[in-house]
């Protein structure tokens, strides 16, 4: 006759070892993802002599916020469920200066063929009530194990300076009212997340009309040291360029 108590503690170590590799699972997916941000980062700081991104951050969410959401949706607790059903327990958040940074890591990231786009949700096109602007993508991300190849969902949410310091602040006062925030100070806090917005937004032409300058003054030094059929070949493509930004 078997043991009842041998088969829980079989089935308990079974269930420990594959909480434990599902959680190296995001960690590695977390992993494969933050090496392709930084080639990226390295190669356009290379180029464009500019790096669109501010810092990085990633996390994997802890076992309590994982049940509190199979909780709260509704699922059946097995690894199964929660890797096919929650898609945010592996969660990469980059931080860029101005807001044309923000599509432009999108574009170069999600151009990569192993990447498997699953959802994307643009709340800068589409700000949420409470004014939260950011660039949300869930993404599958393939991970090589011993035992073969697993893909892994991914969470990344790419924001500005100002919105990340905005999101930050909101987050604090939600937890300190546990979630039940007076009428008045989700009030201020859409006014200041417009604030926010209006602010990269002159951050972002004045940083280019800097550039303009930069490169109006580059143009002028070429030319001095053209030689004369340069110089003459310089300024008929400038009158071309001047005719077509009219």
């Amino acid at each position: 006759m078997l043991n009842p108590t041998k088969i829980d503690k079989e089935k308990l170590k079974k269930f420990r070892t594959e909480v434990t590799r599902s959680m190296l699972l995001y960690k590695f997916a977390l992993d494969e993802i933050t090496t392709k941000v930084n080639i990226l980062q390295e190669e356009f700081q290379l180029i464009h002599e500019y790096n669109p991104i501010e810092h990085v951050n990633t996390r994997v969410k802890s076992p309590e916020s994982i049940l509190k959401k199979v909780h709260k949706k509704n699922l059946p607790f097995t690894i199964q469920s929660i890797q096919e059903h929650i898609h945010d327990i592996a969660g990469i958040r980059i931080i860029c200066s101005f807001g044309s940074d923000i599509y432009r890591i999108a574009d170069m990231i999600l151009s990569q063929e192993d990447i498997e786009v699953i959802e994307v949700k643009d709340y800068i096109e589409h700000p949420k009530p409470n004014g939260y602007q950011s660039l949300h993508i869930i993404m599958k991300i393939p991970v090589f194990m011993t035992y073969g190849e697993e893909h892994v969902f991914v969470e990344m949410q790419i924001r500005t300076i100002a919105m990340d310091f905005w999101a930050s602040l909101e987050h604090k006062i939600y937890y300190k009212y546990n979630k039940k925030v007076p009428s008045y100070l989700t009030d201020e806090l859409r006014e200041a997340a417009k604030a926010a917005a209006h602010l990269d937004r002159k951050m972002e032409k004045i940083n280019n009309e800097i550039t303009l300058i930069k490169e109006a003054d580059l143009d002028e030094e070429m030319v001095e040291e053209a030689s004369d059929p340069e110089r003459l070949l310089f300024n008929e493509i400038k009158k071309v360029g001047l005719h077509y930004k009219q």
